[in-house]
């Protein structure tokens, strides 16, 4: 039997398309993007914040001329994500979608996705977590709660988890589910110091060669950097023995 290829998955904090030279270009947001060529993106920031939301990158271009597709959100009106969180996908199916509102002093939210992926089941949250430390621990706990209301699959988290520590409440949280894995510096993109984007996965599933994508357009086209992997995941028929 073959095993399955490592999916190439990434976290990208855009800044809302706004750079470190204070201009918004959101092709330049595009290009890294481009620059990235993940199979699974999962985007923070991708819409205006105030007011009425309003998505700000070109979904279609990025379908046409990057294979990405964002998977589908119900009641977003002219938002692309959800409190900001877009995810996109490259020939996945999409089954089901969750837009959790999470607790805390500001309006945050996260996306929970179930998708069938090279034929591999795979669930994938996309959080931004707050400002406060116990706005994230709550928050964190609200994610664990989903998770365990959900029927479990492999499942890998990405976002802007907003922690610089090696150790937190929040970490401590998701570390009942989840191997927090390897810190690497993402913010500021100008001379990254910061850990503040993570990814992290279950005991079903492996990240090899976690990155920051810092390419000198990646510094200029957002405060935080992205940050790479390769997603493995434990066939189903080995995880379950």
């Amino acid at each position: 039997m073959t095993s399955p290829r490592d999916l190439s998955v990434a976290s990208y904090n855009i800044h809302k398309g706004i750079g470190t030279d204070r201009r918004r270009d959101l092709a330049r947001t595009v290009a890294v993007i481009s620059e990235i060529g993940a199979d699974i993106l999962a985007l923070q920031e991708a819409d205006t914040r105030f007011g009425t939301r309003t998505g700000l990158l070109d979904l279609e271009r990025i379908r046409r001329d990057l294979g990405l597709i964002a998977v589908p959100l119900d009641g977003v009106g002219d938002a692309h994500g959800w409190h900001g969180n877009l995810l996109l996908v490259r020939n996945a199916l999409v089954h089901e979608v969750h837009q959790l509102i999470l607790p805390g002093f500001e309006p945050r939210g996260a996306l929970v996705t179930d998708m069938l992926i090279d034929g591999q089941p795979l669930r994938v949250v996309n959080a931004h977590l707050g400002l406060l430390p116990g706005s994230r621990a709550a928050q964190a706990r609200a994610l664990l709660d989903k998770l365990g209301s959900l029927e479990a699959r492999p499942t890998l988290l990405m976002g802007d988890l907003n922690e610089w520590r090696g150790k937190s409440a929040a970490l401590k949280t998701l570390g009942e589910q989840f191997m927090i894995g390897h810190l690497r510096p993402s913010f500021p993109s100008r001379y990254p110091l910061l850990a503040l984007d993570r990814m992290m996965t279950c005991t079903q599933g492996e990240l090899l060669d976690i990155a920051t994508h810092d390419s000198p357009l990646a510094r200029r086209a957002s405060d935080h950097l992205p940050i790479t992997a390769k997603l493995r995941l434990v066939p189903q028929t080995a995880a379950s023995v």
